[in-house]
């Protein structure tokens, strides 16, 4: 099963008309306040002599990051047109991108048998992607992961529904970078707080560790305060099985 088409289209749209400056798009925050909390968190569980598959990696912000703390980084996104982004924004090839659709079985079991298994940073995907297409987004962390890797997954929790509904009643209507979010038809927030969880373990995942946490956003209220997104956080993998 692929991603719908009109959903595809909106990822390209949007990705194209970033600009190319950092923080453009209202998740590109800083990795001082993203990836690297997030590895403090991830340590204690993922190989680090192990790859990194950073899955919907967007203009790459974080993935130029995690390509600090593992021997190989590969950024990969639904969008050609953020590919291209990450690409631009990395000239001195810190990491690889590539475009993946990771609703595509075949092309994530490709890219599971060119990188072997993987640990994989999965940040607020989920959340904004088709109902259909979660389970298949689970399977794919589940596929890459295999039997050694671990995930970092954070997701959107319905508060955050509540925090966007009220900026959108702000007076002055919601903030420019959401705005053009909503523009472009993209949903966030759109998954239960329970579903996440439960599709990774249906993918055959174990919840190692998780928690509750804040998504910084390079948008900000009237009042100049930041606007930080609630989410969870939780750590996957498989657990090995009894000896034979």
């Amino acid at each position: 099963m692929r991603m719908s088409e009109s959903y595809v289209r909106a990822w390209e749209s949007y990705w194209g008309d970033i600009p190319d400056d950092p923080g453009e798009a209202i998740w590109d925050s800083d990795p001082s306040l993203t990836a690297i909390p997030h590895l403090e968190l991830f340590a204690p569980y993922a190989d680090p002599g192990l790859p990194v598959v950073d899955l919907g990696c967007g203009s790459g912000t974080q993935t130029r990051c995690l390509a600090d703390h593992f021997p190989r980084a590969v950024g990969v996104d639904l969008s050609h047109a953020a590919v291209e982004l990450a690409r631009r924004a990395d000239p001195a090839a810190r990491a690889r991108y590539a475009q993946l659709n990771a609703a595509d079985t075949g092309a994530v079991r490709e890219l599971h048998r060119s990188l072997g298994d993987s640990n994989v940073y999965m940040r607020a995907v989920m959340h904004q992607s088709e109902a259909q297409d979660r389970p298949l987004i689970a399977a794919a962390v589940a596929e890459l992961v295999g039997a050694r890797g671990r995930a970092f997954v954070v997701e959107l929790t319905t508060e955050s529904k509540t925090l966007l509904g009220e900026l959108l009643e702000e007076p002055g209507g919601p903030p420019p970078k959401l705005a053009r979010v909503l523009a472009h038809g993209l949903k966030p927030a759109a998954s239960q707080d329970r579903e996440v969880p439960a599709l990774l373990r249906a993918a055959g995942l174990t919840v190692l560790a998780h928690g509750r946490t804040a998504l910084a956003q390079t948008e900000y209220r009237a009042d100049g305060t930041r606007i930080d997104l609630p989410a969870q956080w939780l750590i996957v993998g498989r657990l090995p099985g009894p000896a034979a």
